[in-house]
């Protein structure tokens, strides 16, 4: 099925009936404690219809709109991330012996359920083949993260609103999704009429289309889908000038910046775990009262954590601004050198969720800045 074509809003949830059909789990935004999250959702009645998100550094509301668009804000505190990495795995279990020995060691079973990502943007989908560079190209890959995203169904949606802190354009990862999705939907909302136009991004894609009510896209409808992209674009809360940005940080490890900006920064890791693309974990063991069973968990970690660089002798990292530093030479420069692409997406999240309204777009311009003088 090629070309472009149009599902109307009342036949929206006929598209996800026909996934649940296909023993899809449906994952899409829903309004929960004053944000818009990702959970599992089962119509269009648990999307965040009219409800659109104002962001700023340090600065996150929702606030209702003027019109009942399912799609109508920018990015929330969770990404996709959670599905390819959880916040935490059990590894094993194991009964602790007498002589301190480990027996009876058993593996959970780690099988995630077939999923379907439905909201998913632009810059999202650059952090999923990110994060999957990252977790399945090394040498030692592990079979669970493989299987998290193995039949992964994605509804992409082209952003109709950019948030205050969004800066796709700078990175090229948006606001139009051009691959990696099954189906790519642009919301259009006009006076009479509310709908979707849609493009098949696969074989998958088109046969879920076919048992979904549509029509072929008219030229006015592909006008008004171009609208809605090229408004978007315009709409940038930030930019952040990657002109050879891993020579200028890497000539830079010492500027004065670091130290200005490490005064205010409260090493929360709040930044490390709303990014799309952070993966750093950690691993723990526990045991029980009786000291009769042992666990070991993988959990999320933080480069922002003293103990994360921890050595037999002390932390390697042990300052603020070493902390910053490494987190943001490494997302915008060293990862370049490690997985051969910019970490950094520009969804804003790390902008938008710092308690104190660090901006990473400003610093690197003030480190620019000050080789280049003002603009």
């Amino acid at each position: 099925m090629d070309g472009v074509h149009v599902i109307e809003r009342n036949d929206f949830d006929a598209l996800l009936d026909a996934l649940t059909r296909r023993g899809y789990a449906i994952v899409g935004p829903t309004v929960r404690d004053q944000a818009i999250v990702y959970d599992e959702i089962a119509s269009s009645a648990d999307l965040p219809a009219g409800w659109t998100d104002e962001q700023e550094a340090g600065h996150y509301r929702l606030r209702r709109r003027e019109d009942e668009a399912l799609f109508g804000y920018a990015v929330g505190p969770h990404s996709w991330k959670q599905y390819q990495l959880p916040a935490e795995v059990k590894l094993w279990r194991a009964r602790v012996d007498q002589d301190g020995g480990l027996s009876n060691v058993t593996e959970p079973p780690r099988e995630s359920p077939r999923y379907a990502f439905l909201g998913a943007r632009s810059c999202e989908l650059h952090a999923v083949g990110i994060l999957d560079r990252v977790l399945l190209g090394g040498s030692h890959p592990d079979p669970a993260d493989a299987g998290r995203t193995k039949d992964l169904f994605i509804v992409a949606v082209q952003c109709g609103e950019a948030g205050g802190t969004c800066f796709c354009v700078s990175m090229k990862t948006g606001p139009v999704a051009e691959r990696g999705f099954d189906l790519a939907l642009t919301e259009v909302l006009e006076e009479h009429r509310h709908y979707f136009v849609v493009e098949v991004g696969s074989e998958r894609g088109a046969d879920v289309l076919a048992d979904v009510p549509h029509g072929e896209a008219v030229e006015e409808d592909r006008t008004a889908a171009g609208a809605v992209h090229a408004r978007t674009a315009s709409q940038m809360g930030r930019e952040l000038d990657v002109t050879e940005i891993k020579e200028l940080l890497y000539r830079n490890y010492d500027h004065p910046r670091w130290e200005e900006v490490a005064e205010r920064c409260l090493t929360c890791g709040n930044c490390t775990m709303v990014c799309p693309t952070c993966f750093c974990t950690t691993v723990e063991d526990v045991t029980d009262l009786a000291g009769e069973h042992v666990e070991r968990h993988q959990r999320w970690d933080s480069c922002f954590t003293v103990d994360y660089s921890g050595i037999h002798d002390g932390a390697v990292r042990g300052s603020a601004k070493s902390r910053y530093r490494q987190w943001m030479t490494h997302k915008l420069a060293t990862w370049h050198d490690q997985f051969g692409t910019s970490g950094c997406v520009g969804c804003g999240r790390c902008i938008t969720w710092c308690p104190v309204g660090i901006d990473l777009t400003e610093e690197a311009a003030a480190i620019r800045e000050s080789e280049e003088g003002p603009k």
